[in-house]
């Protein structure tokens, strides 16, 4: 019997699989690989701002900046997606992605303009297009038992905890040597590039079976209620105006530059501690309950921001943002993966990304704008107002799911699982215990392809030990 590297099968026909803290192989290197690599980029993004406006960048151009970066790259989020599922392959991409980060992050260290930034940046989030969807697809397709809230949870934790320790670093690099960034620039280069080494050795290929391979995109192949939901991300998206502007509002109202990416940590540090419980929570009450109440939290954060003028409710408004950074970012993905079918979950995942990415740039478009044209307040009402909105769409979405038909992909799998046992059921005579576990074999075989291998490896466990 072939054995899979990560799994194993006992005398009884139980598969066992090497778990690291309670997940699986690849969810938790690929949790490590985001924690290394925020480490790197927090440490930049930390402090970015105020780099940039030390040299000369405005509050429109600094949102632009991060606007154009994200969105053009995302682009290509949607396209390797796609790719990985009609190749079948994950890895390389994560290679070649978390490789430009690794390149990339020493090189801040020569900048002198804005424009220069912009470029690496955009180069940097290439990177990041590139490695996204396939990631995420790799996690989706590593889930067992439905803990797709709980391993989205574990990655976002993991991207946390790299986005406190990268900003507390900073931190004291910044107290030691004061607005010396470059030297930052230059050391964050460091955990990007052992990022690569857990990438070879650490995360192993989920590889596909050509017949089951994505190879043709067309729309109808995702469901309604997919674009739908999509719709939604947009709508509440069009609010999310960059971070950037929630350091520069916190250094307005009184908080110290070398103080900024310590109040930066507050928001991380809450959503690593919530991210994995708030997960657990939406695998056995729903995901769509989760996102509406983290798209009112954000509403409630961001008024706050547009009122307050002192430092104590900005730390207070920072801790909440972290617990609607738990609420959404991982369920959304959870979610896009639960309602799309095993061998498209990368291009559904890139098409989502590609979406956040692309609304990124009107977005932080609008919020620069409104904060140097109109008030500091004005993006943050206006962030308000949109995520309200998208709330009451959220709600509209469940209520009217109530009704909606079952996904006719699924119900053509279940039917022609139906017809197979019922046809054995109705047909087989029973002669041999091994005759019954071989057709058993060939009436999980389509469940099988779309779910783990449990089933099949227990089944065969079984016919093995009847021919010993």
């Amino acid at each position: 019997m072939h054995k899979n590297p990560i799994e194993t099968v006992d005398k009884q026909g139980n598969v066992n699989e090497k778990r690291y803290f309670g997940f699986r192989r690849n969810v938790f290197f690929t949790g490590l690989t985001s924690f290394l690599t925020d480490i790197s980029v927090k440490m930049v993004y930390s402090v970015m701002p105020m780099f940039l406006l030390s040299i000369g960048a405005s509050k429109t151009s600094l949102a632009l900046i991060e606007g154009i970066a994200e969105s053009t790259a995302s682009l290509v989020k949607a396209f390797s997606g796609f790719w990985s599922d009609k190749i079948g392959k994950n890895k390389p991409f994560l290679l070649v992605g978390y490789g430009v980060t690794a390149l990339i992050m020493p090189l801040y260290a020569l900048v002198t303009t804005p424009f220069q930034v912009l470029y690496l940046r955009f180069v940097e989030r290439f990177g990041k297009g590139i490695r996204t969807a396939p990631r995420d697809s790799l996690i989706a397709g590593s889930v067992l038992n439905g803990e797709t809230g709980k391993s989205f949870g574990f990655q976002k934790a993991m991207d946390n905890s790299g986005a406190i320790v990268g900003p507390l670093i900073a931190f004291v690099l910044l107290a030691i040597l004061p607005g010396n960034y470059r030297l930052i620039f230059l050391i964050a280069g460091i955990p990007s590039v052992i990022t690569i080494f857990v990438i070879i050795f650490g995360i192993k290929e989920a590889r596909k079976p050509k017949s089951e391979l994505f190879t043709k995109f067309h729309f109808e192949d995702f469901s309604p209620r997919f674009y739908l939901f999509l719709v939604i991300i947009f709508v509440f998206t069009l609010g999310n105006s960059t971070d950037a502007l929630l350091l520069v509002k916190a250094n307005e109202v009184g908080v110290k530059v070398a103080f900024i990416p310590l109040v930066y940590l507050i928001t991380n540090l809450v959503s690593v501690l919530l991210a994995i419980p708030v997960g657990v929570l939406s695998d056995r009450i729903g995901k769509e309950k989760i996102l509406i109440s983290g798209y009112l939290i954000y509403s409630a954060v961001y008024f706050g921001f547009g009122i307050t003028t002192s430092i104590g409710p900005i730390v207070a408004l920072f801790a909440l943002y972290g617990l609607y950074s738990a609420t959404t970012d991982g369920i959304q993905k959870a979610y896009i993966s639960d309602i799309i079918d095993m061998n498209k979950k990368g291009t559904g995942l890139g098409i989502y990304n590609m979406l956040l990415g692309v609304t990124l740039l009107p977005a932080s478009l609008i919020g620069g704008l409104l904060y140097d044209k109109v008030n500091s307040g004005a993006p943050f009402y206006f962030g308000a107002m949109i995520s309200f909105i998208a709330a009451i769409l959220m709600l509209i979405f469940i209520l009217t799911g109530r009704n909606q038909p079952p996904n006719p992909f699924n119900e053509k799998k279940k039917t022609k699982r139906s017809l197979q046992l019922t046809g054995f059921a109705n047909s087989y005579t029973p002669t041999s215990h091994k005759q019954v576990a071989v057709c058993l074999i060939n009436c999980f075989r389509p469940i099988h392809r779309i779910s783990s291998k449990e089933p099949v490896l227990k089944i065969r466990r079984l016919v093995n030990g009847i021919n010993a």
